[in-house]
């Protein structure tokens, strides 16, 4: 069944990325919110972003709010942060569940289809 979750570990602290807006825009036809969330003490949404439902195969922006979220947990010492909104684009395809986790420190971030 079609779903799309993600989470945030924020590698600098080695913790999990709690309290992070993310925003998921759909690219067909122009850009256009589609879905939003924070993301909770585990760093996760508490919902997918994408479930049966609402589920549609095509290209998506997944937008991470991360430099606020390091200027309040201390962890960036410029302001502005070198890192503002993460913004990540994929298209999903066909009915199966697709997991983007972000893996982010101020300067850095790196991602990966999770299962």
């Amino acid at each position: 069944m079609g779903k799309l979750t993600t989470h945030v570990l924020n590698t600098a602290q080695g913790k999990p990325g709690s309290g992070i807006s993310v925003k998921l825009f759909s690219m067909e036809n122009g850009r256009h919110l589609v879905a939003s969330a924070v993301t909770n003490n585990d760093g996760r949404t508490d919902e997918p972003l994408l479930d049966d439902e609402t589920f549609r195969a095509g290209t998506y922006e997944l937008e991470f709010s991360v430099g606020r979220y390091f200027l309040e947990s201390g962890a960036c010492d410029t302001d502005p942060p070198f890192l503002d909104d993460v913004v990540i684009r994929v298209t999903l395809a066909g009915d199966d569940p697709y997991h983007v986790p972000l893996l982010v420190s101020p300067w850095s971030y790196s991602t990966y289809r999770g299962s």
